[in-house]
């Protein structure tokens, strides 16, 4: 048997490499098959090959524009894609056009599957934003000859029947959930705080730059750190998803703290199990990146979230610890409300480990029902 997975992968965004294991080892186990079985197609076609043991071809071949773009990649894979029993298409929040690519690119690998008479699944996917016309028109068509769909929260499925999907949409949560492993031991009161950081805003990074919003935005962070080792004496680690830009920002944000020396910073690319077992080794994260906090929730360690998307509400609300997420703006205009946060969740803290095992429990279960929909797409080929 053999199967494809396209998504954003390739990237050293360990938060996407998450959910591509799990989605890896769900495969493993429902179709017992090797992983010279798996094809992925990547943007760093070598290092997916070697970290995974898997076929992996270009995600995309660049020409001058982006519709030519995706005419050669079409032309460049179809051969690939035709000898597959099934495509998977995700996960990771690719149901999109924020920039201007997703939506179009991973449509055409859909289409690739249709004339190839290949069944494919949309996979655990965020959907959102969707803004423009033929963003739209290609994400309803992706939707609408696949086998079956799954998103990881309910606001992507609104969002895709708003747009016109009328295929029946599961909620399964994001697939990465798949990768539970609970600790074991945790402390009388939390002390050791693990920190993850976008760089909102850096032109370096983000789709359009603005220097003041970056400032502010690590002003911000700063000030609010430095007030939660004052008034709740924890000790800050700062780690990375993205790599190297999220030990970027951080390096920034350090600068600008008075307790500094307080603070440490992983430099480093954290594969998928090496951040399940730093996020372990913590008390609580503190997360802006969406994965910091689904792998923390994979280890049973207490999350706040500081929402810079509406992937990160949407996550904290589906695992009903929205009381728990704080919005960037707020942050950047109250300097103490991560120490207001956190002294709430110390105050809670039995109550707080108690609810988290609950829901690191339930979004696995709720994450392992994909394996249901693998197995239907090729069923009823």
């Amino acid at each position: 048997m053999k199967i494809g997975i396209v998504g954003n992968y390739g990237n050293d965004n360990n938060g996407d490499e998450s959910i591509l294991l799990s989605i890896i080892m769900q495969l493993e186990q429902v179709f017992h098959v090797s992983r010279e079985d798996i094809t992925v197609f990547s943007n760093n076609t070598q290092q997916t090959s070697e970290q995974y043991g898997v076929k992996s071809y270009p995600l995309y071949y660049k020409s001058k524009n982006l519709y030519k773009t995706f005419y050669r990649t079409y032309k460049s894979n179809k051969k690939y894609v035709s000898q597959f029993d099934l495509l998977i298409i995700g996960g990771g929040g690719i149901l999109m056009d924020f920039y201007r690519r997703e939506a179009h690119l991973y449509s055409t690998y859909a289409l690739m599957a249709q004339h190839a008479k290949v069944p494919y699944i949309v996979y655990g996917c965020g959907a959102g934003p969707l803004d423009t016309i033929t963003g739209r028109l290609m994400i309803r068509f992706m939707c609408k000859h696949a086998s079956n769909i799954s998103v990881r929260d309910s606001e992507s499925k609104e969002l895709l029947e708003r747009i016109g999907v009328k295929k029946e949409i599961k909620v399964i949560g994001d697939p990465a959930f798949t990768l539970y492993h609970p600790k074991e031991n945790y402390n009388d009161a939390p002390k050791e705080v693990a920190v993850s950081c976008v760089p909102m805003f850096n032109a370096n990074y983000w789709p359009y730059g603005d220097v003041d919003k970056y400032e502010n935005y690590v002003s911000g962070m700063a000030k609010n750190l430095d007030h939660l080792i004052e008034k709740e004496n924890v000790n800050i680690t700062f780690f990375a998803t993205k790599y190297p830009q999220d030990v970027y920002v951080t390096k920034d944000i350090q600068k600008k703290m008075k307790h500094h020396s307080r603070t440490k910073i992983i430099d480093e690319n954290l594969k998928p199990q090496k951040l399940l077992e730093i996020v372990s080794r913590h008390d609580a994260v503190i997360g802006t990146r969406l994965h910091s906090l689904i792998i923390a929730t994979c280890s049973a360690t207490p999350v706040i979230g500081i929402s810079y998307h509406p992937k990160v509400s949407n996550f904290m609300r589906l695992t009903g610890i929205e009381n728990r997420c704080l919005a960037l703006e707020e942050i950047q205009k109250d300097e103490m409300i991560l120490s207001r946060a956190f002294c709430e969740l110390r105050k809670n803290w039995k109550e707080v480990i108690s609810e988290t095992k609950t829901l690191a429990q339930k979004a696995y279960e709720e994450a392992s029902k994909g394996k249901e929909l693998m197995m239907k797409a090729v069923k009823d080929k």
